[in-house]
């Protein structure tokens, strides 16, 4: 489970900015958002509010990073890395981009940091607690050579062949977790945390993201119960009873005619087919005792968010994972949003999820969220984002009896809009 992420010179993030899971002390609602994992106190749920183009997507975008640096690892030494550091700035260009992560990975917590430039990976540290602390490496790059030093704690068990091995996979623009997907070589402690990354830790999920094809490729997979998200889809209140995937080959078969297909061999002919079969998703509408068949793409945008949302909720509930969403609110009705955190809370065990989000009616309503899962994202003087919990207010800003949506919506906690006023000048030339 993830406890804490900081970010450092990613994109409009400046200063190093901290996101974390550990629960503050209050009891409030413990029993849906709170996880206990030993000594830890987890939160299953992290809301981010701010104005458009005030960082809240970045934040996400920064942790699917390190995701994909961990698990998608360059294939050439020239290649560069795919980000950007903060801009606005004189020195942060040529500086290093520096994210660090905190997570259990079966009941042991590991500390990862990885600095770097869009060439290479500059230093990489994991330490893990079991139980106490232990560096389990260190890496260094000789950014002159282009090579890669990295050095095992003394309680890691290697020898010089898994270790120059494991630094001839290691590119110099490669994270040494990265490298040691390339090799054949075994250790306990970098596939604990590889499997984390590769298990708990999901891509992220944005507004243009084709959640329908993902979820129903893994209900054919028997990933995804059926039953399970019909269930969820029920509960909406969508007037929906039923849906069907099938097949649909017309147009792999029409390719299968082409001069091209005939070029092919067969092992890549299959795998072309494959790709060109259609899935043809349809919901059963039932009014007055008849059934209806409506195909998806008839039906609202609500409908079709909700399918993949409720394949997302299926996940959750039934696994250890966890989610970042984007604007989670698209599409969505207000009580249908609330209504899918709620179910959320209320069902998943080992799960959690980061979201971004404009809807504010959860703040009117103290019963159903709780001050140290909700976030906000603010444009500081230097136009650097500013991440910072309502949980970081004191009593002078947020009473237990001050009501916080009202005093978001005003700007008290900051993270809205500073708009001005409805007159726009225009030039009297034709």
């Amino acid at each position: 489970m993830l406890i804490n992420f900081s970010i450092q010179n990613f994109g409009s993030v400046k200063d190093k900015q901290t996101l974390s899971f550990e629960a503050d002390k209050s009891t409030h609602l413990e029993d849906y958002y709170v996880i206990k994992k030993g000594k830890y106190r987890l939160l299953k749920l992290g809301l981010i509010y701010g104005a458009n183009a005030s960082g809240k997507t970045t934040i996400l975008k920064a942790l699917d990073f390190l995701r994909s640096i961990v698990l998608e690892p360059e294939d050439k030494k020239t290649d560069t890395l795919d980000f950007q550091p903060f801009l606005f700035d004189a020195h942060t260009p040529t500086e290093n981009t520096i994210l660090s992560i905190e997570f259990l990975q079966n009941e042991i917590k590991y500390d990862y940091s990885v600095a770097f430039n869009k060439r290479a990976i500059v230093k990489e540290e994991l330490i893990n607690y079991n139980p106490n602390k232990a560096t389990v490496f260190t890496r260094t790059t000789n950014l002159d050579k282009q090579l890669t030093d990295i050095k095992f704690g003394s309680k890691i068990k290697t020898d010089k062949t898994f270790e120059k091995n494991l630094e001839a996979n290691t590119l110099w623009n490669n994270t040494v977790l990265g490298g040691f997907l390339k090799t054949n070589i075994d250790s306990n402690e970098l596939k604990e945390v590889g499997d984390w990354f590769e298990d708990y830790l999901n891509l992220l999920v944005l507004t243009k993201t084709d959640l329908k094809k993902q979820i129903t490729e893994q209900i054919e997979e028997n990933i995804i119960s059926k039953s399970s998200i019909l269930g969820i889809i029920k509960k909406a209140d969508f007037n929906i009873s039923n849906f069907e995937i099938k097949e649909d080959k017309t147009f792999a078969e029409k390719w299968l005619k082409t001069d091209i297909s005939s070029l092919m061999d067969a092992a890549a002919k299959k795998n072309m087919m494959e790709y060109l079969i259609r899935k043809d998703i349809s919901f059963e509408h039932t009014v007055n005792g008849t059934p209806y068949t409506l195909p998806l793409k008839k039906e609202s945008e609500g409908t079709q968010k909700y399918y993949g949302y409720a394949g997302l909720l299926s996940l959750l509930i039934n696994d250890s994972l966890s989610f970042s969403i984007d604007e989670l609110e698209s599409s969505l009705h207000p009580d249908l949003y609330i209504h899918f955190l709620l179910t959320f809370l209320v069902n998943a065990k080992q799960s959690q999820l980061i979201a971004t989000t404009h809807n504010r009616e959860i703040l009117n309503n103290k019963d159903i969220f709780r001050n140290d899962a909700i976030w906000f994202t603010d444009k500081d003087e230097a136009s650097a984002t500013q991440l910072y919990s309502l949980a970081d207010f004191d009593t002078s800003v947020i009473r237990d009896t001050s009501n916080v949506y009202n005093a978001y919506k005003i700007g008290k906690l900051g993270g809205v809009p500073n708009l001005g006023d409805y007159y726009i000048e225009t030039s009297d030339e034709n």
